[in-house]
């Protein structure tokens, strides 16, 4: 179906307007120590019919438009997710010890199982079609960090290079891998047909090894020969790979992260590092933005009744009591000291983006219905807003800088 006239206006008039507002707000965030995502977040929120209504809304966004924006959001997600695979550093992975694995499973665990039993509770006052799937997605969302914008709160607060921000990230990439397993069993869960799910068995690990043994070796071979396609082709793989997992009844997420976790990292650190920057800049300027309006678009808050509040303060106290808790155990467990243990659980409660679009996936799949997916996407800008200023609280600037100053220390011996 082409685009008619009044589409077309709309359509550009509308990223006009997504870009300008995302780009005004995420300097706002900027300017109260906050990663962008938290503005450009409350961006979609604030073009929704939260504030304004649903009249306002369908007049800046019409309904025949939206089908078109959707469509642009999910092409930002599959290259979001993408480079969430491809800056995945595999090398955080092993090295770090009993430590990293132990905060990393206590930190998924208890959240998991406590929002597990606040599913319960959840489905009580609404429908909810597969039980199941619903009672394992509250538990997957719980347990998510966003590791992205951990990154860059980490970047800003100069943690990157220290012992306590190599943990965290180590942390982070193991929870995020284990967590997009979570979804994908919920996904095959409430599928709906049986015989896809049954498919799923067989393709799914039949695919990962396809992409593990024969498409990554080819890769490896490109980039050794120094082949100057190489961006359009990694960008032409992981958006097949995100149809292939789409198509076999997984979300096109899984494909595009796979994709980017399969890129070779022997040799390919400047290659790597010029496609992050090319993608990311385009994708974060434009794509995203649309991503963050088309998800604010389906938040409304104002319609919360008392049940609807009790149920945002539960929400909120399983994931924020979950996360801290279940990471803070973890790293006493292994010594660590309380007040680098409190950091890094403060750092696992960051979820911005990862969060939103495994709520995104939920809701398409119809794990949640229109209020509960309001609550969630609060949920989500609450925790992450409230990373940054606690971590300020509990790891100081001067102990930071004593931090940099060991590592800084211990290079020459190295």
């Amino acid at each position: 179906m082409s685009l008619n006239t009044h589409q077309v206006v709309f359509l550009l008039l509308d990223l006009a307007v997504i870009v300008v507002l995302a780009r005004l707000l995420g300097a706002v965030a900027r300017r109260f120590d906050q990663p962008p995502v938290i503005g450009e977040l409350l961006a979609g929120i604030l073009l929704g019919p939260t504030l304004f209504g649903e009249g306002f809304a369908a007049a800046l966004f019409p309904t025949d438009v939206r089908p078109f924006l959707a469509a642009l959001a999910n092409v930002g997600v599959a290259m979001f997710m993408f480079m969430v695979g491809l800056e995945l550093e595999q090398t955080l992975l092993r090295g770090r010890g009993k430590l990293a694995v132990t905060v990393s499973v206590s930190s998924i665990v208890l959240p998991f199982t406590l929002g597990v039993g606040l599913a319960f509770y959840l489905a009580m006052n609404r429908p909810v079609e597969h039980r199941l799937g619903f009672v394992l997605f509250i538990g997957a969302a719980m347990s998510v960090t966003a590791f992205p914008v951990l990154a860059r709160i980490l970047q800003d607060r100069g943690m990157l290079r220290t012992m306590l921000g190599g943990l965290a990230l180590t942390c982070a990439a193991i929870g995020d891998v284990l967590a997009w397993c979570l979804l994908a069993v919920v996904v095959i869960v409430s599928g709906g047909a049986s015989g896809v799910e049954q498919w799923l068995i067989v393709l799914g690990p039949i695919y990962v090894a396809l992409m593990l043994w024969v498409v990554r070796p080819l890769l490896r071979k490109l980039f050794t020969a120094g082949a100057t396609g190489a961006l359009p082709t990694v960008l032409a793989g992981a958006l097949i790979s995100g149809a292939v997992t789409e198509l076999i009844g997984l979300h096109f997420i899984f494909g595009a992260f796979l994709f980017g976790v399969i890129v070779p990292r022997e040799g390919t650190d400047t290659l790597r590092h010029r496609i992050i920057d090319r993608v990311e800049e385009f994708n974060s300027a434009l794509l995203l933005p649309v991503f963050f309006i088309v998800s604010g678009l389906k938040v409304n808050l104002s319609t919360l009744s008392t049940t609807g509040l009790v149920e945002l303060g539960l929400v909120l106290l399983v994931a924020i009591a979950g996360k801290f808790g279940g990471a803070f155990v973890g790293a006493r467990l292994h010594g660590l000291p309380a007040r680098k243990s409190a950091a890094l659980a403060t750092l696992m409660n960051t979820r911005g983006l990862t969060e939103l679009i495994i709520l995104t996936v939920g809701l398409q799949l119809g794990v949640l219905d229109q209020s509960l997916y309001s609550i969630m996407v609060a949920m989500a800008v609450i925790t992450t807003a409230m990373a940054g200023p606690l971590l300020r609280l509990i790891y100081p600037a001067s102990v930071i800088e004593r931090d940099q100053a060991i590592e800084q220390a211990r290079q020459p011996a190295a």
